[in-house]
């Protein structure tokens, strides 16, 4: 398949609307209701190749660049959806296709691509680091020269009751006798079909979202040496490699939400009656709406601007952080503002506003905090001392 250029992008907003339309509140608020995986809906984009979009064609995917994935997942929140069930199965396979070997390459890819594997889990953060990946806990020793036993225990780590694999990140090399405080950790792929329920324990975690996330349990889990990806103790150079994609999918997403909640927002602005005239009248409901327009627009060229760079192949820390947190913040701002549009009825389960501003919250905080965005932009782009 060759790239589509920046107009034929249209064509795939459309279809993957037109996907979405199958989708309504309805489905959306059950699914939240019961804390349920939205298997149908993972399952349609899933057939219609949208999960796939990052795999090359000749491991079954559609070949296609991030600013594509990037409409499909603006358009997925955009029509009221929610691709974070799934939005994992597109950016964490980048860990296999940059750094695996061709085995594992031709063992997974295609299997993901057709969604007969569930790649959905990532296994990084634990209780007692946090963001501080350096001093993660779990584990992983070689017995012999087939296995590695892990131990340990990761912490938020969503959807690892829905996949069928797991990335983890373990350290196999205790931290004082490592010469680099970047080495000494590696990335497994752990086949969660094949665990012994004895070795390996999932603990669902009820948030304020419906999220799928969970405290994962290692006890001696074997895992086989050939599912090692790359070098020993070379795995946070990894997956630091995939999170400039992972930053900007996430950013694409918050834009997404961003153009929902300034739609309802507008159209309510409008029909909304009070006093003998409609509240959108009024400059002080008409202003946060263009406000959250105005912020929108610049974090979309942001993410844009992110993705240009990611496709061609600059170095984009900067960037890619820059571009998930003013979506981020973007997000936040037109959710608080669609909630203070519809008044009480914001708050109704009916209108999926308060639904969509649960769920806007959490990128806040994940899959990176604004805090440590910001930190990172003080230290390695404005030269400012470390902070601790």
């Amino acid at each position: 398949m060759n790239e589509p250029t920046k107009e034929d992008y249209a064509d795939i907003r459309e279809s993957v609307r037109a996907l979405c339309a199958r989708f309504p509140g309805e489905y959306w608020r059950k699914v939240d209701r019961d804390r349920a995986y939205p298997t149908d809906f993972v399952a349609a984009l899933t057939e219609a190749g949208y999960l796939a979009a990052l795999i090359p064609e000749e491991f079954g995917g559609s070949g296609l660049t991030i600013s594509a994935a990037a409409a499909i997942l603006e358009e997925v929140h955009a029509s009221g959806c929610n691709g974070a069930a799934c939005h994992a199965q597109m950016y964490t396979m980048g860990t296999i296709l940059r750094h695996g070997n061709d085995a594992q390459k031709q063992a997974y890819l295609p299997k993901i691509a057709s969604g007969e594997l569930r790649l959905q889990a990532f296994g990084v953060t634990e209780p007692t680091s946090g963001t501080d990946t350096l001093s993660l806990r779990t584990t992983a020793k070689r017995d012999g020269n087939d296995h590695y036993v892990i131990n340990g225990q990761k912490i938020w780590t969503s959807r690892a009751e829905h996949s069928d694999l797991m990335l983890l990140l373990a350290r196999t090399t205790p931290k004082e006798e490592v010469k680099k405080r970047t080495d000494g950790l590696s990335v497994f792929l752990v086949d969660m079909r094949t665990a012994e329920a004895s070795s390996l324990a999932i603990k669902p975690i009820r948030t304020m979202m419906n999220h799928a996330t969970t405290e994962v349990f290692f006890d001696n889990l074997r895992v086989p040496a050939e599912n090692l990806i790359g070098e020993e103790g070379k795995g946070f150079r990894y997956i630091l490699s995939g999170m400039n994609a992972e930053r900007i999918l996430i950013g694409a997403e918050c834009i997404g939400d961003s153009k929902w909640f300034i739609e309802r927002a507008s159209a309510y602005a409008k029909e909304r009656v009070l006093f003998g005239r409609p509240i959108g009248q009024n400059q002080g409901v008409q202003f946060p709406i263009a406000r959250a327009y105005a912020q929108m627009r610049a974090a979309e060229l942001m993410v844009h601007e992110a993705a240009r760079k990611y496709e061609a192949g600059a170095d984009i820390g900067p960037e890619a952080n820059m571009a998930k947190m003013l979506a981020a913040d973007a997000s936040w701002f037109a959710a608080d503002m669609c909630v203070q549009t519809h008044g009480g009825f914001g708050f109704a389960e009916e209108y999926d506003v308060e639904r969509k501003f649960r769920e806007a919250r959490l990128y806040q905080v994940a899959p990176i905090s604004t805090n440590m965005i910001l930190s990172y932009l003080a230290e390695h782009v404005l030269g400012l001392p470390r902070s601790y």
